[in-house]
């Protein structure tokens, strides 16, 4: 599917109205030049009880002033004076369905304009061909037996509008986003037989043709910087880890130190021997979610051309079972100095990131950091499978990834961190353990055992996005596997807060 933009003066086959509700702005559209299909139009308007409520959709085929067929599909917006750029994102999904049934190699799209949404028609637009965009994707890779639905595949689409140039130019760095996120999606969906630690270094590496400098550490390497907290987790794989550095340097002029983003990378994870239980356990392909986020927004920077300065530390292992893998009880040292002592090897993904914030601190001085993890059950149980959950010790920060996460739809809530949390890992005979044992508050507590990984002077945040890195059904702009929530999240976050204007 290709998306373009032109002036040419020619009947579009297919028309989108958005109506609001009780459809008060019909009246205001130009359905048909013909009063005979305009009348014939609204009947069947009504016959389907189109109401304009947000989201509705209703499908007409009629015949245009050319007696060619033509398409019109009407869509409910509800109150139009409350809808945001996202809310067209989802219409554009909304739309994906029904350009594929259309089996046209190439559809031009007229969309009605709107005079009490807050956005611009350019705006408008740019979200729906976004939308449509997102909502396209899907993984074929290894799919050899072509069934029925298979051959369902988007028309190459021109919008139909008086300046396509300026479209044709906003709408680079919406596509450049969107790549990111396939970027991401690719590698959540690829089995864990091929995507184990290297593979994914070997991926990363691909972003070096975007001008990204990346850097990869093999287990000799961290072993001599002391990691030993995240080369304990990889100890029972026959993949070897490995530490993955991404930096996009778009504003070079500027002094002050870039913006951290640090994933978990764990390719596969069994439990190791606290091992879990067999259903379910195919997802755990997923469990490097957090470094799917991190590859995706770099991608996605540098295919826009960002003018900000970001680093990307992904730590990356396999967390097996074998004679060689760590045993609950075993004592571990991170980089930062902290022993640990790991009760649980099913909370490895804490002690991966324990060492990559601790080098992301060290080696760029960063004093603004995000992490991004697959980290909890816990998670899913408080917010289910629509919001991630933030923890952070900055009100500042975390208010503007609220905010961020509000325009992009990717919903955050934010927990508390505290003393009374932290108290309960304190440890006999090491510096902190890897659980608490008491079984409850199991986000709160994974993210202050973080919190002891984050210098003081630092602001941080974490995200556990356990509960939506993958989806079990489709949603409004992806469909039902490896979500990549976030990358929008943290490109928005990106665009308004680092970004030289």
């Amino acid at each position: 599917m290709i998306v373009n933009f032109t002036s040419k003066k020619f009947s579009p086959n297919f028309k989108i109205f958005f109506i609001n509700k009780d459809k008060k702005n019909l009246k205001y559209h130009n359905i048909s030049s013909n009063s005979e299909i305009k009348k014939n139009v609204l009947n069947s308007l009504s016959k389907k009880k189109f109401k304009g409520s947000l989201g509705q959709i209703c499908h007409i085929e009629t015949i245009n002033d050319k007696h060619a067929e033509n398409t019109i599909l009407f869509i409910g917006i509800g109150d139009e004076t409350k809808i945001e750029g996202f809310n067209f994102q989802y219409f554009g999904g909304l739309l994906v369905p029904f350009l594929e049934n259309l089996q046209y190699d190439k559809i031009s799209i007229y969309v009605g304009d709107l005079k009490k949404v807050k956005l611009s028609y350019e705006d408008m637009i740019l979200h729906l061909a976004s939308g449509i965009h997102l909502k396209s994707y899907s993984f074929k890779k290894y799919k050899k037996k072509k069934e029925k639905n298979d051959n369902k595949t988007l028309p190459n689409i021109d919008f139909i509008t008086s300046n396509p140039i300026k479209f044709k130019k906003l709408y680079s760095n919406f596509k450049a986003v969107s790549e990111g996120v396939f970027f991401a999606r690719d590698l959540l969906h690829e089995p864990p037989n091929v995507l184990n630690p290297v593979n994914l270094a070997s991926r990363a590496k691909e972003l070096s043709k975007l001008n990204v400098k990346v850097n990869i550490l093999d287990e000799k390497k961290m072993k001599k910087l002391g990691m030993g907290a995240l080369l304990g987790v990889g100890m029972g794989s026959a993949n070897p880890s490995r530490l993955i550095t991404l930096e996009w340097n778009g504003n070079p002029n500027l002094k002050s130190p870039p913006l951290g983003l640090v994933g978990k990378g764990v390719t596969f994870d069994t439990g190791g021997y606290s091992l879990k239980p067999s259903t379910g356990m195919e997802e755990m392909k997923m469990d490097m979610g957090g470094s799917a986020l991190v590859l995706g927004v770099i991608k996605a920077l540098a295919l826009r051309k960002s003018k900000s300065n970001v680093v990307g530390v992904i730590g990356s292992v396999e967390n097996m079972v074998s004679a060689n893998a760590q045993r609950p009880s075993d004592i571990v040292k991170s980089m930062s100095g902290q022993t640990i002592e790991v009760l649980n090897t099913d909370a490895e993904g804490r002690l991966v990131l324990a060492d990559a914030l601790w080098y992301c601190q060290e080696k760029y001085n960063v004093k603004k950091m995000i992490n991004f993890a697959t980290l909890t059950g816990a998670i899913i149980a408080a917010l289910g499978n629509f919001y991630a959950g933030l923890f952070s010790n900055s009100d500042k920060l975390s208010d503007l990834l609220i905010k961020s996460g509000k325009k992009t739809d990717e919903k955050i809530w934010r927990f508390p961190l505290g003393k009374e949390y932290d108290d309960l890992l304190n440890c006999d005979i090491a510096d902190v353990k890897n659980i608490t044992g008491t079984g409850g508050a199991g986000s709160i507590t994974a993210a202050q055992f973080l919190q002891r990984f984050v210098k003081k002077d630092v602001e941080w945040a974490h995200l556990d996005i356990a509960g939506v890195t993958w989806l079990d059904k489709d949603q409004p702009l992806s469909k039902k596997g490896g979500s990549a929530f976030g990358v929008r999240l943290i490109d928005n976050y990106i665009y308004n807060n680092h970004e030289k204007k």
